[in-house]
């Protein structure tokens, strides 16, 4: 209830004060402490009077490529003889909109594609006390290949269950089907429910994970969008299976067109007797809530999210013990991302034969993808897994515009590093993507055509983790932001070849001695671009350019 208090004074206020702090510690008794260390940790939340109007332009990869750094710059300085106290202009790490950049947010609603003239109009009309108005919400798809319905009676992997009561068959199928993790772990989903199932205690839960808040991740956005059925659905079956009687689905505070069509099904559910004490008749209960995160990468990490939940700071837990066996508060957790949970009814309804044609090379299974960046067609794709990334970048995004070639592309986004050209026909499973010495991740794809500096790529994306670091692990918070400060050296031509070594060892502390993945993965995007494109960093540091004419090197500078 922590959060939902915050927000009900933020949204009276337009801020936290301290004073209504202090009555709330008193109503609630939580210690002051913990009020102030929780709103203070979220972005959502501010301490101290905001601005009548708080325009912030996502700053991160897809943005990035899309022209979101000079119109940042042209809207500060078009509302700067406002004063802060007005408008305030300032960067935010990614709005889930890679798709439609550059994006902004404007009293917390969110556009796409902008223009600044668009930008500034918006801005005038909240100054102004107008409403501003909603992006337009896509059509429905009913021709997703992924939904084993398509118009006939839904829930029916559910409704088979509840009869047959066969939890051992379910966690069969699933691991016969191979289905892993699509959040980017790829763990072993039939593993993973055998395991809370088998846990002591009568206590459990099933929670999805619908942050998604990396760069260029997009696609679970599309799943609850176009089939929030069947994410409901792989929910329900994981708690009957596991055992658990409530279900939490954590979605990232951005997304409010998704959560009011999650609501609408879960409303509609309950109506017709698929969710609550008696599931379909039965006396099986399951009930399901939604959680709307108060903002934050790092709520993506399993751990952090369940701190979350709990109305803690969102700092990752030290491992062991895992959430299947000390998950949310402290019990056996089911924890899958919504891509994941929305496998489920396919598997069960079509078979494990069906399920394993559907893939390409020996993968299993149809994959959801985002592409975004430098092409024609930015947007999210049903694909069999496996498919080669030429086929998704080059033929269904339509490549890059103005006739460009491709440079180079981030397969899931800043995690997995840079590709280079040359493997943009490596297969998008986890075995392919590995043996590249990448990851599929979460299938978040970010293209970077010719005249792109992949060392000014490195840094967006290097900043992009300093900026969400929890600051919890002294290698994370240290680490990104010393990396943040040798690459930027570099961009300005201020770099030694000593710094070469500095990076490696710095990339192998994070690495190692990291708690949770945003600190393990924050060298990604340096370490791969050092690879593939080695020769474009030394240009930087001993001849003092930028071979694509993009960093402000000291020689550009003066002329």
């Amino acid at each position: 209830m922590i959060f939902e208090e915050l927000r009900a004074i933020q949204r009276q206020y337009g801020y936290l004060p301290a004073e209504h702090l202090e009555a709330l510690s008193k109503k609630t008794k939580i210690p002051l402490y913990r009020l102030h260390g929780v709103a203070s940790f979220y972005p959502h939340f501010y301490l101290t009077p905001a601005a009548k109007v708080n325009l912030r332009v996502c700053s991160d990869m897809s943005c990035h490529l899309r022209g979101a750094e000079p119109l940042r710059a042209e809207l500060k300085q078009r509302f700067l003889p406002l004063g802060e106290s007005e408008v305030s202009v300032r960067e935010t790490s990614c709005l889930g909109q890679c798709d439609g950049a550059p994006a902004i947010s404007v009293n917390d609603h969110i556009y796409r594609g902008v223009t600044g003239a668009q930008a500034e109009a918006l801005v005038f009309a909240a100054l102004g006390g107008s409403e501003l108005p909603e992006q337009p919400v896509e059509n429905r798809r009913t021709d997703l290949a992924s939904d084993p319905y398509k118009g006939a009676t839904r829930y029916g992997a559910l409704r088979r269950l509840v009869q047959t009561r066969d939890w051992d068959g379910v966690i069969a199928t699933l691991k016969a089907s191979g289905l892993s993790g699509m959040g980017g772990a790829g763990f072993p989903t039939g593993v993973k429910w055998e395991a809370v199932r088998k846990a002591p205690g009568t206590e459990k839960y099933v929670v999805c994970n619908a942050d998604e808040s990396e760069p260029g991740t997009i696609k679970d956005r599309f799943i609850m969008h176009h089939l929030p059925h069947l994410v409901i659905e792989g929910m329900i079956i994981a708690g009957l299976v596991a055992g658990a009687r409530k279900g939490v689905l954590y979605i990232r505070h951005e997304y409010g067109v998704q959560e009011r069509i999650l609501d609408e099904e879960i409303h509609k559910c309950k109506q017709d007797g698929i969710l609550g004490l008696q599931v379909l008749g039965s006396d099986l209960p399951f009930e399901l809530e939604i959680f709307v995160s108060p903002g934050g990468y790092i709520c993506g990490e399993e751990s952090a999210l369940l701190e979350a939940i709990e109305g803690k700071r969102a700092e990752p837990r030290n491992k062991p013990p895992f959430p299947v066996t000390h998950g949310l508060w402290n019990k056996p957790t089911v924890l899958n991302n919504v891509e994941t949970f929305a496998h489920v009814p396919q598997i069960l309804t079509n078979g494990v034969e069906w399920y394993k044609t559907q893939g390409q090379g020996g993968a299993a299974g149809l994959k959801m993808v985002g592409v975004s960046g430098d092409v024609r067609k930015p947007g999210v794709f049903e694909i069999p897994m496996g498919t080669p990334a030429s086929e998704v970048i080059l033929n269904l995004a339509g490549g890059p515009p103005d006739g460009k070639q491709l440079k180079a592309f981030a397969p899931s986004g800043p995690s997995s590093g840079y590709l280079p050209a040359s493997l943009v026909d490596v297969h998008l499973d986890f075995k392919s993507m590995a043996a590249a010495g990448s990851m599929l991740g979460s299938g978040a794809i970010v293209v970077c055509a010719e005249g792109r500096c992949m060392l000014d790529m490195a840094l967006n994306a290097v900043k992009f983790f300093r900026n969400e670091s929890c600051g919890k692990c002294v290698p994370c918070r240290m680490g990104s932001q010393k990396l943040v400060d040798i690459l930027t050296g570099w961009t300005q031509g201020k770099g030694s070849p000593a710094d070469l070594q500095l990076v490696d060892e710095l990339s192998d502390a994070l690495r190692l001695t990291s708690i949770c993945g945003l600190g393990q993965f924050a060298h990604a995007p340096i370490t791969s671009v050092l690879q593939h494109f080695r020769k474009e960093v030394e240009a930087h540091i001993l001849r003092r350019e930028c071979p694509e004419r993009v960093c402000p090197m000291r020689e550009e500078r003066l002329v």
